[in-house]
């Protein structure tokens, strides 16, 4: 925006005889009434009330108190978790609080288990850490811990329930030259029992061969766990859950089932086959179950 004096040009070059040409009065034509009359006299000074004065800057104190108040409080409720807002807490769909889960670093120079160059897709960290850890709250089950962490093949063939059933899988395991077995379970707070076995063989194949030609049918599983008399196919589990390396065959025990409901899924992954089981007096939950399942899934994948 121009000043009043940006508004006359500058004088680039003298009038002839070097003198400035003449500036254009501002003034309007009738100003020549009020010479006549002298001078116009100066404006009296404006006199403020202090009164308003006081009155404004009150004002502004409490509207500033009240808009730093409003921010406070803003800040307050976006910093503070749902579950804290009166009125807006989210009920929990049963999901477990399970701990940070880690995966176990690989010997030097391994591959992942899934890595072209591991064609057998064996798993090179130890099998006892790649064992979900159990949920916040939970008790564990010692009778699962074994030596060192390895479990004995009896005591994962007492989860059968008949002898026929652990003879034959005892044989089984055998033939297709079982090397490890490691295993955790416990007890949660409303009494759900969980267990999670981990099968190691010599490769992918041996698994693919072991879980199609002898463990599962169509289906339901081909022997029967403790407690588990009539199972069948999992229909609740999502798909989109399962990963394209971990394959899973979920069962649950269909109704009217006994003093606890059995609910069970085998894992193939690479060298190593899992069993997780859960089982609970009236019913067992889907969701801590399918939970457990991915999480175990995510681990050996």
């Amino acid at each position: 925006m121009e000043t009043a004096s940006e508004a006359v040009p500058e004088t680039a070059a003298e009038a002839p005889g070097g003198t400035a040409p003449e500036v254009p009065s501002r003034v309007p034509p009738d100003a020549a009434a009020f010479s006549s009359a002298g001078p116009l006299p100066a404006a009296p000074p404006v006199r403020k009330d202090r009164r308003v004065l006081r009155a404004v800057l009150r004002w502004t104190a409490a509207t500033l108190v009240f808009a730093v108040a409003g921010a406070a409080a803003a800040y307050g409720v976006t910093e503070m978790r749902r579950t804290d807002v009166p009125g807006l807490a989210t009920a929990s769909d049963g999901r477990w609080n399970y701990p940070e889960i880690r995966f176990p670093p690989l010997p030097s120079g391994s591959p992942s288990p899934f890595a072209e160059a591991n064609r057998a897709n064996v798993h090179y960290a130890d099998l006892r850490e790649l064992l979900l850890p159990a949920p916040e709250g939970a008790k564990a089950d010692k009778a699962l811990r074994g030596t060192d962490g390895w479990l004995p093949k009896a005591d994962f063939l007492d989860a059968y329930a008949s002898k026929d059933d652990r003879d034959h899988v005892g044989r089984l395991l055998t033939d297709y030259a079982l090397r490890h077995i490691a295993a955790r379970g416990w007890t949660t707070p409303d009494g759900t029992h969980t267990r999670i076995y981990l099968l190691r063989f010599d490769s992918a194949a041996v698994v693919d061969a072991f879980q199609h030609d002898e463990l599962t049918s169509w289906d339901s599983p081909n022997f029967v766990l403790r407690g588990a008399a009539d199972v069948h196919s999992d229909a609740s589990f999502a798909q989109v859950s399962q990963l394209d390396d971990v394959p899973r065959y979920a069962y649950t025990e269909a109704e009217p089932y006994g003093a606890e409901q059995v609910r069970q899924a085998y894992l193939m992954a690479g060298d190593t086959l899992a069993l997780v089981v859960q089982s609970r007096k009236g019913s067992a939950p889907e969701v801590p179950f399918q939970q457990t399942v991915v999480l175990q899934s995510q681990l050996l994948g």
